[in-house]
């Protein structure tokens, strides 16, 4: 039968190894990994940003598609939205929300800042009216969605 020595020197360290892991267990605080912004009464920020594609195909017709990125945004319905859009494609995107009165132009380089506040649910189209018309390849609309 085997006998198992414990020297008073292991058990000092074990006691101060417990204490220290006591120690860091009970003093961490709670980092929340999520914070719900519905909770606080602030103004909610949505960034956007132009942007463009653009290929040649093999018979050499150059093809470009301007964007809003990204292309549909989510808002809460009756509440005060800041919508920033940073131009960083194109000279400039003269826009308007469809069935609003809200126009304004997204300049290259330039932060364009939007106050927005739907008061009905919908899906509101973000127009750019240089690009969405005939004669334009690919028309650039972004989807604001009031849920």
């Amino acid at each position: 039968m085997r006998f198992i020595f414990i020297r008073k020197s292991w058990l000092f360290f074990l006691f101060v190894a417990i204490v220290m892991g006591s120690l860091y267990y009970f003093s961490n605080d709670v980092v929340p990994t999520f914070q719900n912004s519905a909770e606080k009464d602030t103004n909610i920020v949505i960034n956007m940003v132009t942007g463009e594609f653009s290929t040649t195909t093999s018979d050499g017709k150059k093809i470009e598609a301007y964007r809003w990125d990204p292309g549909t945004i989510v808002i809460p319905q009756d509440k005060d939205v800041t919508l920033s859009i940073i131009g960083v494609n194109g000279e400039e995107h003269p826009f308007y929300i469809e069935g609003t009165d809200i126009k304004g132009t997204v300049k290259k380089g330039e932060e364009t800042v939007i106050p927005l506040h739907f008061k009905e649910e919908g899906t509101y189209r973000l127009i750019c009216d240089t690009h969405s018309h005939d004669g334009q390849q690919v028309p650039m609309i972004g989807y604001i969605v009031v849920d």
